[in-house]
């Protein structure tokens, strides 16, 4: 017996999909320091001594659960960028955007931020950041308005 080629069906249209994810006990405890207290924090592994943002229950490198937090203060500094300059529906500001990966002092990882208050023409990586944070705040990423430059 032959196997009957296959062809692919193709619908095209838009559709609209509302859901909702859970970050666990971990992230929300994250998010919510972010909330009320306009801090950033990550979370030490007990075996290697790595300091995660953003934070996991899990070691990916020792597999260990994780439970030390660590307050990292707030300033980092820029890994990565990219600057956006088309308008997306899903994106949070005006073009251009630019996304950014900032390893804030005292951890071991990168996360993801926009950066906001300097020129695309102007972003060095390895500049210093500090977070802004937005006045009214609901437990999200997007509660850090921006990273701008820091001295």
């Amino acid at each position: 017996m032959t196997a009957k080629a296959v062809k692919p069906v193709v619908a095209e249209g838009d559709s609209i999909s509302t859901f909702q994810v859970t970050v666990g006990a971990t992230g929300s405890k994250f998010l919510i320091d972010i909330r009320d207290n306009k801090k950033i924090t990550g979370i030490k592994c007990p075996s290697c001594s790595k300091v995660y943002v953003t934070p996991r229950l899990h070691c990916p490198t020792c597999f260990v659960r994780m439970s030390e937090w660590v307050d990292l203060g707030g300033k980092g500094t820029l890994e990565t960028y990219t600057v956006v300059r088309y308008r997306e529906p899903y994106q949070p500001k005006d073009p251009p955007i630019i996304y950014g990966i900032i390893k804030m002092d005292g951890a071991d990882t990168g996360f993801y931020g926009i950066l906001g208050e300097v020129d695309p023409e102007n972003i060095k990586i390895g500049m210093r950041l500090e977070p802004v944070f937005k006045e009214e705040r609901e437990a999200s990423l997007l509660d850090i308005d921006h990273f701008k430059p820091s001295s």
